[in-house]
């Protein structure tokens, strides 16, 4: 089951009610306990609830949710019945809930949703919506006209995609996730550092080479029939959540199926809200959540960001004694040379400044980070004044 393990899961879970900060607790599958005029007393933790998306939207408190992921209705309008070269029939999706009467039918729904999402969205919160050509340009636009602040648009690259049977097309491998903050000015959560460390030191790209989901991850029935026609695979959700969430952040999904963003919330130590109009997809996507025992928080907490450790300046490695004022440091091969003063700063030839603009200096370049280019000589060879940093830094998180 990819990142998932199997397991027991406790009955209950500590809820805080927004309006009177009163705990309470709650089954996890129990219908949430509604005020007369529809607004909950409970904010519904770790819950399906069956109904119409944008109604239950309505009974959720204001900015209460820390990030949306929404896998709507494509709207695929298939005109007839999918068939390969040798007229077999293709399980294409011809549900009801994927058909509309008309665009214009499509937009309407579409702002529906979108507008009762954004307003469910704390002011830093964002969303994710995937889909296809078919409808995502229409979201996209939408999106916009709703205030959304776009923030990438990702390519989900298929491993393992449908091919074109009639071969009037290209082969449709790939689906668009858009990425949006609730506003232009929302502090939206981004772990650029964890994910560059996951991805051998390399900026995550905005394309993203992931399988279909299949195998024992596919739901099926006792028939052996997959209950969802596009269940999409956790590593996908994995990767939304991994990249845009922190551990016991709130993640809704207004169009949960058969569970995908409740599993790999539950996994990763994230709490969900799920929406869902079909009770048969509900029901199986309690019974797959249920089963999902959470990961230890060392696997999932996040990796602390450069940004947020204390700042130590280049004199405190001096007062430290880590390095020496007379000392020398050079770069990595050894091409350029500078003294260490007393004062912190470096002198190369004439030049004095710091080690950022000294580095800058000896390469010729508008700036530098000192810290990752300026190396001194020990016993074990060139060490980075990065290392000692972060000695500085592990006497100061001691103390």
């Amino acid at each position: 089951m990819g990142i998932l393990r199997t397991g027991t899961t406790s009955a209950a879970v500590r809820i805080q009610v927004p309006r009177t900060g009163r705990p309470a607790l709650q089954s996890p599958i129990k219908a949430p306990r509604l005020e007369a005029a529809g607004l909950p007393l409970e904010l519904p933790l770790d819950q399906v609830l069956v109904g119409d998306c944008v109604a239950a939207l309505e009974r959720l408190p204001p900015a209460s949710v820390d990030l949306v992921f929404a896998d709507p209705p494509y709207n695929l309008q298939l005109g007839g019945d999918l068939r390969r070269p040798d007229d077999s029939l293709v399980d294409a999706v011809d549900d009801d809930w994927d058909k509309f009467s008309s665009f214009a039918d499509y937009d309407a729904f579409t702002r529906a949703w979108l507008t009762a999402c954004r307003r469910v969205l704390k002011p830093d919160g964002a969303l994710w919506v995937i889909g296809s050509y078919h409808n995502i340009f229409r979201v996209g636009s939408i999106l916009q006209d709703l205030g959304f602040w776009m923030l990438n648009d990702i390519v989900w690259r298929k491993a393992n995609p449908m091919p074109n049977f009639r071969g009037r097309r290209f082969t449709n491998a790939h689906e668009t996730l858009i990425w949006a903050a609730r506003g232009a000015s929302s502090k939206y959560t981004f772990h650029y550092e964890a994910l560059k460390g996951g991805n051998d030191d390399l900026q995550m790209r905005s394309d993203w080479y992931l399988p279909l989901c299949t195998g024992e991850e596919r739901l099926k029935d006792d028939a052996g029939v997959k209950v969802h026609p596009t269940q999409k695979p956790e590593a996908l959700l994995a990767r939304v959540m991994l990249s845009a969430s922190n551990p016991g952040d709130v993640i809704l999904d207004p169009f949960f199926g058969t569970g995908t963003t409740g599993a790999v919330a539950k996994a990763l130590g994230r709490r969900f809200i799920g929406l869902e109009r079909d009770p048969a997809y509900a029901a199986a996507a309690r019974k797959r959540i249920a089963a999902i025992e959470p990961l230890p928080p060392e696997a999932y907490s996040t990796a602390p960001s450069k940004r947020s450790e204390p700042r130590v300046p280049f004199l405190s490695l001096v007062e430290a004694g880590l390095v020496k004022a007379g000392e020398s440091v050079t770069d990595e091969k050894r091409r350029h040379k500078a003294t260490i003063r007393a004062d912190g700063t470096l002198m190369l030839g004439p030049a004095v400044g710091s080690i950022h603009k000294v580095g800058a200096l000896a390469q010729g370049l508008p700036s530098c980070n000192g810290w990752t280019f300026w190396h001194v000589d020990r016993p074990a060879g060139l060490m980075l004044l990065d290392v000692l940093r972060g000695e500085i830094r592990a006497q100061m998180t001691a103390a």
